[in-house]
């Protein structure tokens, strides 16, 4: 029988700070982007979920601060092989946002301010699993970090979690993001590297 040292294997972790296959731990916070960070202000920014029958629900930012929110403490896995454990943040759960909306939609496409797009499986955006979120470590996002607001999806690689979050458009088919588009994965969970089409 085959013997392999621990040292093969690295450095045993608690349970829920895990590193998924072929990423390495960071402490900092890389920024990574596709375009220019956008400036948006307070007072024009609104938050919308479009259903597929065209009814739109919409949020300003007074709004969204007095709903219900939590603190997840969350760890992030970017297709750039980083991961960075136990992030504190502030934010409104998808699950209060979609409470009242009537959809039968199985599909989501996350719209950001700056015209980028990602798509994500509805049942990925509830269940406790997904957030809007506008606090990180007790202060403000900054802009370079996808503020005001944020879409944090932390159970599937950094990409789906979009910046400076604009709205949701619900759909009964897929259709494919920004980055989905040029060759990520559709699904892009961390656990089975799905970074790239085909993995």
């Amino acid at each position: 029988m085959a013997v392999i040292s621990r040292g093969f294997h690295g450095r045993a972790r608690d349970k829920g700070h895990e590193l998924p296959p072929g990423q390495y731990e960071t402490t900092g916070f890389p920024v990574l982007s596709a375009g220019p960070t956008p400036e948006v202000s307070l007072d024009d920014w609104e938050f919308t979920i479009r259903t597929e029958t065209g009814v739109r629900h919409l949020w300003n930012w007074e709004e969204l601060l007095a709903l219900p929110s939590q603190t997840p403490t969350v760890d992030l896995h970017c297709v750039t092989k980083w991961s960075k454990f136990g992030t504190r943040w502030q934010g409104v759960s998808l699950d209060v946002l979609l409470e009242d909306v009537k959809s039968g939609a199985e599909y989501a496409l996350v719209h950001s301010y700056g015209d980028y797009t990602t798509n994500i499986p509805v049942e990925d955006l509830l269940d406790g699993r997904a957030w809007i979120a506008y606090r990180y470590d007790d202060d403000e996002i900054p802009p370079e970090h996808g503020g005001p607001a944020r879409l944090l999806v932390p159970h599937l690689y950094f990409w789906k979690s979009a910046k400076w979050v604009r709205g949701i458009q619900l759909l009964d088919e897929e259709e494919r993001g920004f980055w989905e588009t040029v060759g990520y994965h559709d699904y892009g969970d961390p656990w089975r590297e799905q970074r790239y089409q085909g993995d």
